[in-house]
């Protein structure tokens, strides 16, 4: 995954074209994937950087509008993009991101039918995918994760219940469109894991849907995060393994592994 070469006036990409930085004010940080997505492909981004002093946050979306076709990059994807058809963006805020279907509770739920509990654990290391409909994502890069330190355990943790602002720094936001029939599917946002619903529906899939980020205001940076479909590479499985054994990151110094790979179980 890369970021499109054509992008907002104060966008500037790093040389692997995978982090999109606003540069000055608050406005034209509107990037594209490089390449339409498939049905079910997540396009995940982390919040590198922030900003203060400004009102808003991250948007993400899809847009069926070839970037290479636009003659101006709008200067904002709320309303400006919007307005020119066939795009799908959401702003995510500090709260209430969660899309509330017909038939759930006020919390998302959907209401508990004959009284049966629901017990099964959530867990991070052993539910390997995120299921939407009849589509797996790996769960492997979907939450953001605190960088190595005396309190990332905790932090970690607060990532993986969503108890932190998806706004906040090393946040995961990632967008995804399901097919729903003929002709047409469903655009989601995934935050740090969770799927927020569906936010945009039957969205007509005739035409290559690009994802939409949009760098603005108090977001400053972002990074892609590569998301792995398929058979994982051996290097991942055996971080993977190493990971489900250990109660928190910082306890891999503990064990009498290679530096090296010490660095990778942290970091990954």
């Amino acid at each position: 995954m890369e970021f499109h070469s054509v992008h907002g006036t104060n966008v500037r990409l790093d040389t692997s074209r995978t982090q999109a930085t606003r540069v000055e004010s608050f406005a034209n940080g509107v990037c594209f994937s490089k390449d339409p997505l498939s049905p079910g492909e997540i396009f995940l981004v982390e919040i590198e950087e922030k900003e203060l002093g400004w009102c808003g946050h991250l948007r993400i979306g899809l847009t069926a509008h070839d970037p290479r076709t636009l003659e101006t990059v709008p200067e904002y994807s709320l309303p400006d993009l919007v307005d020119m058809g066939d795009s799908w963006v959401f702003a995510i805020t500090r709260n209430h991101n969660k899309v509330i279907e017909d038939g759930e509770a006020e919390g998302g739920e959907q209401p508990n039918v004959g009284g049966e509990v629901e017990n099964k654990p959530k867990t991070f290391f052993t539910d390997t995918h995120l299921y939407i409909e009849n589509i797996g994502i790996p769960r492997d890069k979907l939450v953001g994760r605190s960088r190595p330190g005396r309190f990332s355990h905790i932090l970690d943790d607060l990532y993986k219940t969503n108890a932190l602002p998806p706004t906040a720094r090393r946040s995961r936001i990632g967008v995804v469109f399901v097919p729903k029939g003929q002709g047409c599917a469903d655009m989601h946002i995934i935050v740090n894991g969770e799927d927020m619903g569906a936010s945009a529906k039957r969205i007509p899939t005739n035409k290559p849907l690009y994802a939409v980020v949009d760098v603005f205001a108090a977001t400053k940076s972002v990074r892609i995060v590569q998301v792995e479909y398929g058979f994982a590479s051996l290097q991942t499985l055996c971080r993977k393994t190493i990971q489900k054994h250990i109660i928190h990151r910082m306890a891999l110094d503990w064990l009498e592994l290679p530096e090296l790979l010490k660095h990778y179980c942290k970091y990954e």
